[in-house]
């Protein structure tokens, strides 16, 4: 029996912004991070004419900071960083690190 190649897929969209769920129900902005890390995404993909980065809710990172939301991304969890974001005020810094290379 032969084995079947190894698939491998690249999606069109860059990859995934991800968010700690626990860290947003906790939050007393929690709330408002996220509809600010939506819009901002949104907001830099119509900048650049291409399609929105997802904003991904995941269980714990297991950082679990009192008075902020833990955010990460491909590029971010390749170099060992985590985005404490404390306000939607941060949200657009924090995009700059999250969706850069």
């Amino acid at each position: 029996m032969s084995k079947k190649p190894l698939v491998i897929a690249r999606p069109k969209r860059p990859p995934p912004v991800l968010v700690c769920r626990k860290c947003l129900k906790r939050s007393d902005d929690g709330g408002g991070i996220k509809r600010a890390l939506k819009s901002e995404l949104k907001q830099r993909s119509k900048a650049r004419g291409e399609k929105r980065a997802r904003l991904v809710m995941t269980s714990c990172f297991g950082i679990c900071p009192k008075r902020a939301v833990v955010a990460a991304s491909g590029s971010t969890l390749a170099r060992g960083e985590y985005m404490l974001i404390e306000g939607g005020d941060q949200v657009s810094e924090a995009v700059d690190v999250l969706v850069t290379s």
